[in-house]
């Protein structure tokens, strides 16, 4: 499905991102995925992955240091060329109520979660441009972009600012083929669910339509599909991974 086609996934390593580099490696991507601080999981996951026969290369990068992103993505244009499909899923949270939230807590997550993702689009745009390279641009938000989410004002704010972005940049990109969307899962199992205790659990699934947490496959799947030409005719669109929780 991806035969042969370059994709570029930030925060690979774990969570969500792991589950999305394994479904587009699966689909016949060449895939390069970013990790912060977990070298030794992210190089399990290159081994499991190239053990099948797929090709896949990990690159440690801070998303939020503009000279490590520039230097980076220049590396990987001389050696790899343009991504055809880039994925911005890294992400941060940094959970407190506003009025006990530190300026740090706010910027970091604004940095991490939004800021980063124009210094990356920006330069990946341009070259895809450069090039005359159609081209697939994921955006991971948030529900609580959406609805929002009590202890987290910093956190949707950054989704909430990521689903403008998107929609305003398939409006610039979309006459040069280049799609742009975004996508907004729930509660997801993630290590940050695991860690709930059994009350907290019950009381989040009782508000959930489809009675269960997400999988981080799903939300591959998802990934898997704005990647590749079944959704040639979907842009600037957000789609919602959160089994009816926003409904």
């Amino acid at each position: 499905m991806l035969k042969d086609k370059l994709v570029f996934v930030t925060g690979g390593s774990r969570g969500i991102g792991e589950a999305i580099v394994d479904k587009l490696s699966c689909s016949g991507a060449n895939v390069i995925f970013t990790y912060n601080s977990n070298q030794e999981k992210a190089e399990a996951l290159c081994e499991r992955i190239k053990a099948r026969g797929n090709e896949v290369h990990c690159l440690k990068l801070d998303v939020t240091n503009i000279e490590e992103v520039t230097s980076t993505l220049e590396s990987i244009y001389n050696q790899f060329g343009v991504p055809d499909v880039l994925v911005n899923n890294a992400g941060i949270t940094r959970d407190k109520l506003m009025v006990q939230m530190s300026y740090t807590d706010w910027f970091e997550v604004i940095n991490t979660n939004l800021n980063s993702i124009f210094h990356i689009t920006k330069s990946v745009a341009y070259k895809m441009l450069l090039n005359e390279k159609a081209g697939s641009i994921i955006n991971m938000s948030s529900v609580s972009g959406i609805v929002g989410t009590m202890g987290q004002t910093n956190y949707s704010a950054a989704k909430a600012g990521l689903i403008g972005f998107t929609r305003s940049l398939a409006k610039e990109l979309g006459k040069y083929n280049i799609r742009v969307n975004a996508i907004a899962p729930g509660y997801i199992e993630t290590d940050m669910i695991e860690d709930l205790k059994d009350k907290g659990r019950k009381e989040m699934v009782s508000r959930i339509p489809l009675k269960r947490i997400g999988r981080r496959e799903e939300v591959a799947d998802v990934v898997l599909f704005l990647a590749s030409r079944m959704s040639s005719y979907v842009t600037g669109t957000t789609i919602t991974i959160d089994g009816g929780l926003s409904s």
